[in-house]
């Protein structure tokens, strides 16, 4: 083999030729001289087709091919690499066992030291084997390459060892500079602790780690937050010992936003569906304003407050101009305490004074939303030449600031603000729109509050212009009388009562109870005592009294319904005459303390028409007194009607000092502190005391 290269330079300029698919299976080497002679066989030859060196070398290459395959083929290529040129190709060998053995194979010329000679190293493999690694390859190898997913190979020590075109987009760095680095070395704009503990995780434990997310800025945008979805697999080498871990990212910003876009869109809808169940149920300015707070924080704000029209809190219109500044009281502020942004609001209750250059004038006169996005000094010059408040919020954290406008039914009613501090994210468009809609839904509860209060104090007005101020009863009859108003959270009723002087000494007890509430009740209950004062001194029997009051129901455009009894005394002989129209009993005490229910047809309530009413006849013993009232006294929630009355009568039953004291005393054991309806009590007392 004088005309050959050693071995070593064979393999190695072979190697270098034969491409890198070569280097993932075992391949047999076999050297041959220029006649075709085999020269070297490696121990991977031994392995692959059973015979020890000393069996085939000397031999022709050609008798290693299978007796009944065409051998031609193989004598071709080996005689075409003898020429000068490289060839690969597929044939049929003799196994030393006997049987065939299909081997891809490549030959190589390796040029001798005489002109003219050739030596012929062939590389040899299972062909089976060599097509299927060199799938993979070209598989891994277009993966790698070409796919749109960012991949990268990192070593134990998590140092990056390549990446694919996908990742060096992503990052913005060439694969150069990933090389050799850490990722927290590389990107310390990103969560790398976090990623890089879920990668030790993997190498530790061999379990896949899937979807944990990458937020944060690369060279390749870096005004902008991004979001990868990443996962880890882990590298072993055939010992099952880790060697490295493969990582895989998408980048999922835009549905990560999507996403994110559609759960505020959801939390917005559940935020106004709340604030149309929880704002403005009670009816009450200041209840209303600090409902609107309350729902804001901290759903949309971490600090809110309210404020609505000096003029409105009061009570007076509201339509007034803006020219010359504004005043505001505060009815709305959350939280009320426990923050350092709250401490440095006005409290509740505090008038705010603002000359016509504020932004809370500049607001209301625009009935526009008013936005700070980033609040800084800059940002807060405008406002800092009216009050200091703005640079104390600056100081106390605040970063973001908005006011909107509450109006209502064209009529502007005052302002809500917000306040977010770092590190939540600055107001932005959507949330100006929420607050738009919440403020929207404050105010016509306001205003609905406000509305309310006004037909309210009318109704009691007339309700109260409407009751006898100055009763003056016949002698012999002593009266006292008691009327208690429903609480704040009720409307007012038309309950009331009469007594009325009549011919020959007669008295006529009078006690009503228009069903409903507000203006309209009080003034039918208005038109009913007129008439029954008017009718009262014709001296109609007391059933023609009640047919005249129902043909008045009857004319009024809207039906009315009402409770009624009618008693007419003579305090000289104590003979009565009472008709009931579906209103309580009276009750009589006797003059030695015994109380009880009298028993008087019920009859139907005044409106209800055709059905008769029946007049009572009894006599009571002078001292007597009479007990005329409205259902209020009596019904509560939760208790029933009889049991009331039981307690009613006992409480009759107990001395009294005088029938004021007796008033007071029913009213106080009765009614507790806050009436669901308004009460009406009339005490009378025929003849002498005793």
């Amino acid at each position: 083999m004088s005309d050959q290269l050693p071995i070593e330079e064979l393999i190695s300029g072979a190697a270098q030729s034969a491409g890198g698919w070569l280097g993932a299976l075992p391949v047999a080497q076999v050297a041959t001289g220029a006649d075709g002679t085999i020269v070297r066989w490696n121990h991977v030859a031994q392995e692959l087709l059973g015979y020890e060196p000393p069996q085939v070398v000397g031999r022709h290459i050609a008798d290693l091919l299978h007796p009944g395959a065409d051998r031609s083929l193989g004598r071709s290529l080996w005689e075409t690499a003898a020429t000068g040129r490289g060839v690969m190709g597929t044939v049929t060998a003799w196994h030393h066992d006997g049987h065939p053995l299909e081997l891809e194979i490549w030959a190589c010329p390796v040029p001798g030291r005489r002109q003219g000679a050739s030596a012929v190293l062939v590389f040899a493999a299972d062909a089976h084997a060599a097509r299927r690694i060199r799938g993979a390859s070209a598989v891994w190898d277009g993966l790698f390459v070409r796919s749109p997913v960012g991949i990268a190979i990192l070593d134990t020590q998590l140092r990056f060892l390549q990446v694919n075109p996908a990742l060096e987009a992503m990052n913005g760095l060439s694969e150069s500079a990933h090389v050799g680095r850490r990722l927290a070395e590389l990107l310390p704009e990103v969560n790398a602790g976090e990623m890089e503990e879920a990668m030790r995780q993997v190498l530790e434990t061999g379990e896949p780690v899937l979807d944990r997310r990458r937020t944060g800025r690369t060279p390749a945008d870096p005004d902008h937050d991004r979001v990868w979805s990443c996962s880890y697999v882990r590298v072993e080498d055939p010992g099952g010992r880790a060697i490295g871990v493969i990582a895989s990212l998408v980048d999922i910003t835009e549905q990560q936003r999507a996403h994110m876009e559609a759960e505020a869109g959801r939390r917005r809808l559940a935020l106004l569906s709340e604030a149309s169940v929880r704002i403005g149920a009670s009816l009450e300015l200041e209840r209303t304003a600090q409902e609107l707070a309350d729902l804001a924080v901290p759903h949309l704000a971490d600090a809110a407050t309210v404020d609505v029209l000096d003029t409105l809190a009061r009570g007076e219109e509201t339509g007034v101009g803006l020219a010359g500044g504004v005043a505001l009281r505060r009815l709305g502020k959350a939280p009320l305490t426990g923050s350092a942004v709250a401490h440095v609001l006005a409290p509740l209750g505090r008038t705010l004074s603002f000359p016509a250059a504020a932004p809370y004038t500049q607001a209301l006169a625009a009935r526009q939303p008013f936005l700070v996005a980033r609040m800084d000094e800059g940002a807060i010059a405008p406002a800092a030449r009216h009050s200091a408040k703005p640079a104390q919020l600056l100081a106390m954290g605040v970063r973001s600031f908005m006011m909107v406008p509450l109006v209502a039914r064209d009529v502007v009613l005052g302002v809500a603000s917000f306040y977010r501090a770092r590190p939540a994210a600055p107001f932005g468009a959507d949330d100006v729109t929420l607050a738009g809609e919440l403020a929207a839904r404050a105010a016509v509860s306001i205003d609905n509050a406000r509305l309310y209060l006004r037909e309210h104090e009318t109704a009691v007005v007339l309700q109260r212009s409407m009751l006898p101020q100055h009763i003056t009863p016949p002698p012999g009859i002593e009266v006292a009388h008691r009327y208690l108003p429903a609480s704040d959270v009720n409307e007012v009723g038309g309950d009331w009562y009469d007594v009325i002087a009549l011919d020959g000494g007669k008295a006529a007890l009078a006690i009503g109870d228009v069903m409903g509430h507000g203006i309209a009740a009080a003034a039918v209950m208005g038109r009913l005592s007129a008439s029954v004062r008017a009718l009262a001194r014709l001296d109609l029997a007391p059933d023609d009294l009640l047919h005249q009051l129902e043909a008045a129901l009857d004319e009024l455009i809207e039906p009315m319904l009402a409770t009624f009894l009618y008693i007419v005394v003579d305090p000289a002989t104590g003979h009565c005459h009472a008709t009931r129209a579906g209103h309580p009993p009276p009750v009589a005490v006797a003059p030695d303390g015994t109380a009880r229910l009298l028993d008087t047809p019920p009859g139907a309530p005044l409106g209800v028409g055709s059905i008769p009413f029946t007049t009572t006849e009894f006599t009571l013993a002078p001292g007597s007194v009479l007990v005329l009232f409205t259902d209020g006294l009596v019904e509560a929630r939760g208790c029933d009607i009889d049991d009331r009355l039981a307690e009613l009568t006992h409480l009759l039953s107990q001395p009294f000092p005088s029938l004021s004291g007796l008033c007071d005393s029913l009213l106080t054991h009765l009614v507790p502190a806050s009436a669901d309806d308004d009460i009406a009590l009339l005490a009378t007392r025929l003849g002498p005391s005793g």
